[in-house]
Order: C-alpha cells, then structure tokens, then sequence
C-alpha cells in the first residue's frame, strides 16, 4: 500500500521563511489573527485527517469506485465516514466568509490543504473542492437572499456544489449550450437540459446538491454572449430554508473512467427544474469564470499533490530496492546488490520530481498570497497589482502543474520499474489519476491560448510587465550577493530570452494569428519554467544564509536540489525557443486531406 507523509516542513519553509507570508496576512484587514502558531497548528491537524482517514481510502476507492443503480449514486466504502470527519472538524469552512459561517482565514491557508488533500486521495478531493468554488462564484455574483439561503450549509458541508456547464455538443466552447432557462413568473426560473461530465453532479455524502447551471434565456443573444447563470438545488427548499421534494433534477448515468474513479462523474438532466439568475441576464460565463479560475488553480494543485506522493513512494523504493552495482564500484559489499539510488538515472527521476514539486509549490503558495493582497489589501494599486499577477498565472499553474504532474508520476513509476505497473503498488494509480488534470477545467491547450492570446495582450500588455519588473527587481537587489552569482546570471539570462520571445510573439501575433496558436503550449511551458526559476534563486539564496543551522541536512539538501532545476531542468527553454521561432507553417502548410 502506498504511504504518504505531508511535506509540512517543506510548507512551512515557502510560508514562513521565504515570503514571510504569517507577517504579510496579519497584516491585512480581518486576518490580523494568522499567527505562525496558528497556521502551523492547523497543517499538523489537516495532515492527521488526511494521512490518517483519507489517504487510507485512495486504493480501495480506486477499486470499488462509484456505484449507479436507478438514479442513485453511491460513493466508494468509507467515503461518507471520512466526508463526515472532515466537515465536523470545519475544513471546509476555513477560508469562508464569518457572514455565513465561515472561518475567514486566508485562501493561502485553504492552498496549503489543498496540496496535502489531494496528495492523500485527489477523487475524494473533489467532493468539497467544488464546492468551494460553488461558494465562490455564489459570494460573488448571487444576490443576499441566495447567498443567506444556501451559503451557511454549503460553508458547513452538509450541501456540496456542482458546476454544470458541459454538453454533449458544447464542450470548449460554451456557446454551443442548448439548455433552456424559462421564465416562471415569480423571479425563479424552470430549467431544462442534459449537461455532462459533471463532477459530484449526484452522490450519497450530502443532504442537498446545489447546481450551478449554465442556461440561454428565451431572448438570449446567441453564442456566449447569451449563457446566464442559474443556482438549481437538487431538493428544494422548504419555508424553513430545509430540503424538501425533488425538484426536477435527476442523475442519468456515470462515467466509468481512467482515474479518479473514487469521484462520481455524472449526466445530470434537468426537467423544468426551479432555478434562480445569478448575476445579470446573459453575463453567466463571466459569473461562472469566478468559480472556473478557483477549479483551475485547485486542478493545478492536484498535479503538485500527486507528484509529491508518487516521489515519496519511489524515494522509498530506491532506498530500499537492491539492484545491480554503481558504476563506480561496490556501494553496499555486505548486499548481493546496491540500492536503486546509485544509479544516476534513478536519480534524475527523482530530482526532476523533487524539483518541479518544490518550485511548484513555492509558487503555488505566492500565488495564494496574491490573491489574499488582491481581496484584502487597503491600498487598491496594491490590490490591481495582485489580481493581474494572480490572472497572469492562473493558466501557467493549471497547465504547467497538471503537464509535469503527469510526466513526473510516469518518472516515479518507472523507479519502480515492474513493479510500478502492478496495481497493488499503488504507482499506476497515480498516473491514471494524474492524467485528468491535463484535460478538464480547460484543456492544457486551452490554458496556453488563454496565455498568448489573452493575457499577454489584456491592458497593453500590463500582466507580463509586471511579473518581469519584479523578477528584475529581484536580480538588481542581489547583484551584491557574491555566492548568489551564478543562479542570478542564469535567471538573469532566461528573464531575458523570455522577455525578447514574448515581444517576437506578440509581433508575430499580431500579423499571424496562427502563430500564437502553433506557440502557445510551448510558450507557456517556457513561462513556467522561468517564473519557477525566480522561485528556486530565492529559495537558494535562503538555503546559503540558513545552512550552517540547526537543519544543515535540510537546507543542504535544498540547495543540491535548486542547483538540479538551474543546471538540469532550466535549459529546457533553449529547445523550448528553438521550437517556438520555428513558426506556424511547419502546422499549417499540411494538407487537411493529408492527416
């Protein structure tokens, strides 16, 4: 059975010595009580819950899955226990709003959780996941009687929330939806159609489903100019605000899956089901976006928290594994054979593994501090200049994290070598699982896209800017640092070539709109590479000024793993630019007929 042990020291290093991030939230209105203490105290609780009751769950989830007999789903033995133990210790109202019953603790909190619960069990992960961003786009768009009827018990867990937007024919593009929102004469709406792929659209693990459903309006303009926005309970509510007959809301079938078969995946049909308008008439996706851009960077995650676990089992492998002899003489002369870990190969895997995990989360985690600046910041250039770095982003982690999430779980099983394609091992489960995040929430291409051809270009080009200057703030403040150098010039020169390929490509762009297309996927990845760099120099740098402590092990080992991203996995963006400069017509000149 695979182990996993939450990386709460590697947590508590990005959180509180490198960005110094209790000092940065205490500091903002309404967090003034985020003391170290406390967010150290609430990442040991989170981790017994999950290592101890959630993570145990993962394979036999994966085994039974989840059942479908006549409209009722059932999820996986032991789900409902562990769904129970998670609401009752208030997980799921960590970063919620007081109003309505939350605990109003930073989101960067809520992100650390994140990792460490899907690293445990990814599919009961997205149970409480989504509702979270249910809750999020209720909050934001909903008006006060919706969101003071259904907010505290989805802040509670008791109800849990969907996100209905795909369709047989309407998949990317959404203004292909066909399901009909039909005024009834008293401010609600009877909704009507058959959306797909919808994650916890039915289960057994909460008393009420909250469906946030996308829907055109009889006078709707057509494409995605005409999609509206309607929450449609599963039961509706009676006088006391409590669930009472089915409202037109039904469960057709479930998807039977690659991974995370442990989460319902269902068609859920609506028959002049009761809806209520969130947001104005016809400015649902834009509604909805607010709960898509939270699922993405939650879908990001995921590819973080399956690669930490898939490296802690195949660490624990090659410590332990005989196999052959170093080539460079006999490491282990009482053993028939050496460990796995003399071998460079094995060790390539394993720290370009270790190394992407680590970089990713210090983003991750600067990440979720911006976007606690962007709500809570007093000064409102402060809060503007968060929301752009965090829009900038979003796409990076949610493809760039699931994209190595994928590749590094695949490195970790083949660690394992035979082994690590046998079930009971638990590595192969890892990869189905992984493979998800690359797809849904907004294919990986469509991430790159939203990159090149959105982000690069929003405000005159304001997003990039600033995440350059600040990289360049960075490298003028510690030009003095002497043992810094040699990271500083190789961040200082891949700042640069991303900067010069990101004027071309606009250039490009601008007369070549395939250009951008052919780029995308091979920019962004280029984009993450050199923003996790900035991560890793930080991190370097406080290694060197730390190393000679009481955890020399620690920050030594930290900066033997940043040398691997800056000498081994960083001059990916020379291949990356060559690629990207070869341009569209290598795509595009092929004949239709030919493929």
């Amino acid at each position: 059975m695979p182990i996993y042990r939450a990386p709460i020291r590697d947590l508590q290093f990005v959180f509180h010595e490198l960005f110094y991030a209790d000092r940065i939230l205490a500091a903002l209105p309404g967090f003034d009580e985020t003391s170290a203490d406390l967010v150290d105290a609430i990442l040991e609780e989170g981790a017994k819950l999950f290592e101890q009751e959630i993570q145990p769950l993962n394979q036999s989830g994966d085994s039974e899955g989840c059942r479908f007999n006549h409209g009722v789903v059932t999820t996986p033995n032991g789900f409902r226990e562990a769904y129970l133990a998670y609401t009752e210790g208030g997980w799921c109202s960590l970063s919620a709003d007081p109003e309505y019953g939350g605990q109003g603790l930073p989101e960067t909190i809520s992100f650390m959780l994140e990792e460490m619960l899907t690293s445990a069990n990814v599919s009961f992960s997205l149970y409480p996941g989504l509702t979270r961003g249910a809750i999020n786009a209720i909050s934001s768009h909903a008006d006060d009687e919706l969101k003071a009827r259904y907010l505290p018990k989805m802040i509670e867990g008791i109800w849990s929330g969907t996100m209905c937007l795909t369709e047989a024919q309407a998949g990317t593009d959404l203004g292909l939806v066909r399901t009909k929102a039909e005024p009834r004469g008293d401010g609600s709406y009877s909704i009507t159609g058959t959306k797909i792929f919808i994650t916890g659209g039915e289960q057994n693990l909460t008393e009420n489903i909250i469906h946030l459903v996308l829907a055109r309006l009889p006078d709707a303009p057509p494409g995605v100019k005409g999609i509206s926005l309607f929450l449609v309970p599963k039961r509706r509510l009676n006088e006391n605000d409590e669930p009472a007959e089915p409202n037109g809301v039904s469960c057709g079938s479930i998807e039977h899956k690659m991974g995370i078969r442990g989460s319902s995946t269902c068609v859920m049909n609506f028959d002049q089901a009761q809806g209520f308008l969130v947001g104005p008439e016809n400015r649902g996706l834009a509604c909805m976006f607010t709960m898509m851009n939270a699922e993405r960077l939650a879908i990001g995650i995921q590819g973080l928290g399956l690669g930490e676990v898939a490296y802690q089992n195949a660490a624990a492998y090659a410590r332990e594994r005989l196999q052959g002899r170093a080539a460079t003489g006999i490491a282990a002369p009482d053993q028939n054979a050496d460990p796995l870990l003399v071998h460079p190969d094995i060790r390539r895997m394993l720290l370009t593994t270790r190394a992407y995990n680590e970089g990713a989360r210090a983003l991750a985690v600067w990440t979720a501090i911006n976007i606690d600046l962007s709500h809570r910041h007093p000064d409102s250039a402060k809060r503007a200049e968060a929301e752009d770095l965090v829009a900038l982003v979003t796409p990076v982690i949610k493809a760039f994290f699931s994209d190595y999430g994928y590749e590094t779980t695949t490195l970790c099983q083949q660690v394992l070598g035979g082994h690590g394609y046998i079930q009971e091992w638990g590595m192969e489960q890892f990869v189905r699982d992984a493979r998800i995040a690359q797809i849904y929430e907004g294919a990986n291409g469509i991430q790159a896209l939203d990159l090149v051809r959105r982000k690069l270009f929003m405000h005159g080009g304001r997003l990039p800017a600033r995440l350059f200057q600040l990289i360049a703030d960075y490298l003028e403040q510690q030009q003095e640092n002497s043992n810094l150098q040699p990271y500083l010039q190789q961040l200082g020169a891949a700042l640069n070539l991303l900067q010069k390929l990101t004027g071309w490509l606009i250039a490009e762009g601008g007369s070549n709109p395939d250009q951008l297309g052919a780029a995308a996927t091979d920019y962004l990845r280029l984009f993450a590479l050199v923003t996790i760099a900035w991560m890793w120099v930080q991190m370097i740098a406080l290694a060197q000024r730390r190393q000679g402590g009481d955890e020399a092990d620690f920050y030594h080992s930290k900066l033997q793993v940043g040398r691997f991203f800056m000498g081994r996995l960083l001059p990916q963006i020379h291949s990356l630019e060559m690629a990207i400069r070869s341009g569209s017509d290598l795509m595009m000149d092929m004949h239709e007929a030919d493929f």
